[in-house]
C-alpha cells in the first residue's frame, strides 16, 4: 500500500521545506519577528456551554466560582500588561494584541493604550474559557465569529483582519467560516516556519507561531525555568535567521510574563533578538500583508 504525500485533511496542501523559495522580507531581513500579547477575560463563573482548555480549568469542578483562575488572569490585566507595554516600548516593538471580545469591553484602558502605541488588534474569541470546538454547530460558530468581530469593531474603531483562536481551538469548519467573515489571516497553526495559504474561499494566510516559546506553553505547562527563556528565544531566532525567509511569532501572556519575577527575562530575550542581524520586528498583520502582496506579485494568489 502506497501513501501519497499529503495531509489527512484538505485545509491546506502539504509542502515540505526543500525546494521552497526563501521569502524576501523588507530591508533584506532574514526573519520576521512579531510578539503577540493576549488580552483575555477568564470569568470566575464558568461560561454556560463553554469548553475551557483542560490544562487550565479545574477538571473536577471543585472550585466554583473559579476565583483562582480568574484572579491569576486579572493580575495580568491590572498590573502585568502595563509592565509588558513598558518593556516593548523600550525596544520599539509594535505588538499584536489578541483580544477576547468580552475583555475589550471590560478593559477599555488597555485597548486605548495598545492603539495609542500603534498596536494592531486581532480577534481572540469571546471569553477565555470558551474555545471553539467541533461540538459547536456551524450556526453557533458563525454567530460567535460575527459577535466577536462586530464587538471588537465597536470597541476599537476597526474591524479585525486577523483571528488567533482561543487556546488554538477550532472546528473543521473554522477556516472557511473565518474567510467568509472577512478574516484575512490566522495565527494559531504552529506547523511551519513560513506563512502559507489556507485552502479557504477566499484564501486566507496562516502565519505560524513558535508555540513552544509561548510563555504559557514553555513556562507554565512545561515548567521550563524562566531564566532559560531568553537563551531559547535567541537560539531560535539565530537559527531561523541563518535559514532565511522565516517567521517567528511569540505569544506573551500578561499574567505570566507580567509577573515581577519574570519581566526582566522578557526584556533580556528581546534585547538578545535586537542584537541579531537580519530581524524584521513587526506585527502579525504586516507579515500576512507582505506575504499576500509578494504572492500576488508572483502570480501565486
Amino acid at each position: 500500500m502506497s501513501i501519497a504525500a499529503g495531509m489527512d485533511h484538505d485545509l491546506y496542501p502539504y509542502r515540505g521545506v526543500p525546494g521552497r523559495a526563501a521569502i524576501e522580507w523588507p530591508g533584506g531581513a532574514k526573519v520576521a519577528f512579531a510578539p503577540v500579547v493576549y488580552l483575555e477575560h477568564w470569568p470566575y463563573e464558568a461560561t454556560p456551554g463553554g469548553y475551557a482548555d483542560p490544562r487550565f480549568r479545574d477538571p473536577y469542578g471543585a472550585f466554583q466560582p473559579d476565583y483562582r483562575g480568574h484572579t491569576w488572569r486579572e493580575y495580568g490585566n491590572r498590573i502585568g500588561i502595563f509592565r509588558l507595554f513598558e518593556v516593548l516600548d523600550r525596544f520599539g516593538l509594535t505588538a499584536t494584541l489578541a483580544a477576547n471580545a468580552s475583555a475589550a469591553k471590560r478593559y477599555p484602558v488597555i485597548i486605548d493604550e495598545a492603539l495609542r502605541r500603534g498596536w494592531e488588534i486581532a480577534a481572540h474569541g469571546d471569553v477565555a474559557d470558551a474555545m471553539v470546538t467541533s461540538e459547536m454547530s456551524a450556526d453557533q460558530e458563525a454567530d460567535l465569529i460575527a459577535l466577536c468581530l462586530a464587538s471588537l469593531e465597536g470597541d476599537t474603531g476597526a474591524r479585525p483582519k486577523g483571528w488567533i483562536a482561543q487556546d488554538f481551538g477550532e472546528s473543521t469548519r473554522s477556516v472557511d467560516l473565518l474567510a467568509k467573515a472577512g478574516i484575512e489571516w490566522i495565527a494559531h497553526w504552529p506547523n511551519d516556519d513560513q506563512p502559507y495559504w489556507m485552502a479557504s474561499a477566499p484564501p486566507i494566510v496562516s502565519v505560524p507561531q513558535l508555540s513552544e516559546l509561548d510563555d504559557a506553553e514553555c513556562l507554565w505547562h512545561r515548567r521550563v525555568p524562566t531564566p532559560r527563556w531568553p537563551g531559547m528565544l535567541e537560539e531560535a531566532i539565530s537559527v531561523m535567521a541563518g535559514e532565511s525567509g522565516r517567521v517567528a511569532v511569540i505569544g506573551i501572556h500578561p499574567w505570566i510574563f507580567g509577573m515581577p519575577h519574570r519581566i526582566r527575562y522578557l526584556g533580556e530575550g528581546l534585547r538578545r533578538v535586537a542584537e541579531i542581524d537580519g530581524v524584521w520586528s513587526t506585527c502579525v498583520g504586516q507579515i500576512a500583508a507582505h506575504y499576500r502582496s509578494k504572492q500576488a506579485a508572483e502570480g501565486a494568489l
